[in-house]
C-alpha cells in the first residue's frame, strides 16, 4: 500500500464519483479506477459499491477512511517537520477561509507570505464558517479565517479585523432612498436575497435582526444562494435587499449601482482558527504574524 494509492482513496471516498476525484487531483480516471481496483483486490475488499454508473462507499471503505485519513495526516506532520527544519525553504500551507474573507481581506497577506517565503506552496480552499471550522477541527487546514464565532471547544479563535456588515440595494428599491428603517420594516417592505446557511454573513445578518426585537423567521425570502457575488448581482438587477459585507460593495455604492439601505448592524469580528491540540508548523505562525501585524 502507498500512500499515493491512499490519497487516491480518500479522494473518491469524499466525492463517491470517479472523474471528480481524478480532477481534484491531477490524475486521468482510468489511473484513479485501477489504483482502486488495485487496492481492493490485493487485500480482497469491496470499498466501494457500483450502483449503475455510480459509486457509494461500502461499510469497509467507510470504516478505512478514518485510518486512511489520519495516516495521511501523519505522513504530511512527518514531511512539514523536516521541510521545516529548512527554515521555511519548502513546504506547503494550508489555509481555509470564508468566501469574504478569501475574496477581499486575505489576499494581500497571501501575497506579503509568498514575497517572503517563496518556496511554500500556498493552498487556499474556500468555504463557509462550518466548512472551515471542519477543516480546522480534523486537520485539514493547518489555519482558517472565519466571519464571527464558532462553538467547537477544539478551536483556539483570535480576532485579526473588523468588517462592517451593510444592507444593500438595487437602484429600483424603494430604500435606495436611504429612508430610516425599522426591524419590522425588513420583513414587509422588502424581499430577500441571503447567503446560505451555515455561512458567517447569513448567521451575523440573523442575529442582527434577532437582537433587534423580530424573528428572522419572518424575512421573505426569495432566493438563498452559496457566493457573495450571486447575492450581490441578482439584487442589483431586481428590487429585493441583501446583507453583505462593505468590502464587497463598497465599490458598488461609489459607482451607484447599489444604495446602502438606513439600517444598522454592528461590526462583526473575522476570526482566526487553530487547533489547540495539534502542532503549529512555522509556516502558518509566520501568516499569524503577517495577519496580525495591522493589529499590532
Amino acid at each position: 500500500m502507498t500512500l499515493e494509492q491512499l490519497a487516491i482513496f480518500v479522494a473518491v471516498a469524499e466525492r463517491e464519483h470517479l472523474t471528480k476525484a481524478a480532477d481534484a487531483i491531477g490524475l486521468t480516471p482510468s489511473a484513479v479506477s485501477s489504483a482502486i481496483k488495485n487496492l481492493e483486490g490485493f487485500y480482497g475488499v469491496a470499498l466501494f459499491h457500483r450502483v449503475g454508473r455510480r459509486i457509494e462507499l461500502s461499510e469497509t471503505g467507510r470504516l478505512f477512511l478514518t485510518e486512511a485519513k489520519a495516516t495521511l495526516a501523519r505522513a504530511r506532520a512527518a514531511e512539514l517537520t523536516l521541510a521545516e527544519l529548512g527554515g521555511l525553504q519548502r513546504g506547503e500551507l494550508n489555509v481555509y477561509a470564508s468566501q469574504t474573507i478569501a475574496s477581499y481581506w486575505l489576499p494581500p497577506f497571501l501575497m506579503q507570505f509568498h514575497d517572503q517565503y517563496p518556496g511554500i506552496a500556498i493552498n487556499l480552499t474556500i468555504g463557509n464558517t462550518k466548512t472551515v471550522s471542519d477543516a480546522v477541527r480534523g486537520g485539514a487546514a493547518d489555519i482558517g479565517f472565519i466571519e464571527g464565532d464558532v462553538n467547537e471547544p477544539v478551536l483556539a479563535m483570535r480576532e485579526v479585523a473588523e468588517d462592517a456588515l451593510v444592507v444593500v440595494v438595487g437602484p429600483k428599491h424603494l430604500w435606495a432612498d436611504g429612508r430610516p428603517l425599522s426591524a419590522q420594516d425588513l420583513t414587509i417592505q422588502s424581499s430577500w436575497v441571503l447567503r446560505e446557511a451555515g455561512s458567517g454573513t447569513r448567521s451575523e445578518f440573523e442575529n442582527a435582526v434577532r437582537q433587534s426585537g423580530v424573528d428572522p423567521q419572518r424575512l421573505k425570502i426569495a432566493l438563498t444562494l452559496p457566493a457573495n457575488e450571486a447575492v450581490i448581482t441578482a439584487v442589483e438587477t431586481g428590487i429585493s435587499a441583501t446583507a453583505v459585507s462593505s468590502f464587497a460593495v463598497s465599490s458598488l455604492i461609489a459607482q451607484g449601482r447599489l444604495f446602502r439601505a438606513a439600517f444598522h448592524i454592528r461590526p462583526r469580528k473575522f476570526m482566526m482558527l487553530r487547533h489547540k491540540e495539534r502542532r503549529q508548523t512555522q509556516s502558518s505562525l509566520a501568516l499569524e504574524k503577517l495577519c496580525l501585524s495591522t493589529n499590532a
